[in-house]
């Protein structure tokens, strides 16, 4: 093991997914993204996993394995979803370069 004198440190490159080599590393960081404030809105909200499964439309060991960064298999249509359904707007910015943006509503749906 190094000592702590010869120990380099590697400035990261913002993104922990490219970072470690994996593939598809920006989808999965807007995913971790997602995800980080889908657990924001539950927690915020009080809810049980239980009471988010039903929110959300899944069940229960998903919102488990979501919540705990087991999100490969959801695409982000359907992070957005969970996002809405949980009464949450999504917004989708895009802005060619030299362009004003333009802001797309993901629809939203109020909480049960």
């Amino acid at each position: 093991m190094p000592s702590v004198r010869s120990a380099r440190v590697v400035r990261g490159s913002g993104n922990v997914f490219a970072d470690l080599g994996f593939a598809n590393a920006e989808d999965h960081l807007v995913k971790a993204e997602l995800v980080s404030q889908l657990k924001h809105i539950i927690d915020r909200e009080g809810w049980s996993q239980a009471q988010a499964a039903k929110v959300m439309g899944m069940a229960q060991p998903d919102v488990s394995r979501l919540l705990r960064g087991q999100f490969s298999n959801y695409s982000l249509d359907r992070i957005m979803r969970f996002l809405t359904a949980a009464g949450c707007a999504v917004d989708i910015t895009l802005r060619p370069k030299g362009e004003r943006a333009h802001t797309i509503r993901f629809g939203v749906r109020k909480a049960a």
